[in-house]
């Protein structure tokens, strides 16, 4: 999380998040929920949201035009 950059942040964020929803993907199979995928699925959305958001920030300096 500490990285030189901003970049290097981001980076590292969307890294968690893609861990994250790979341990609830593995419970939701352990656990036979759907409740798991189905939080997985908001967590990637959620995930690639922030991080286009963030690119797109550190690109131009503003989110919304």
């Amino acid at each position: 999380m500490r990285g030189p950059r901003a970049q290097d942040r981001v980076l590292a964020l969307d890294f968690i998040f893609a861990v994250a929803m790979l341990m609830m993907l593995v419970l939701g199979i352990r656990d036979d929920s759907r409740m798991y995928f189905e939080g997985a699925l908001l967590m990637a959305l959620f995930g690639f949201l922030g991080s286009s958001a963030m690119a797109k920030f550190l690109l131009r300096g503003e989110v919304i035009e």
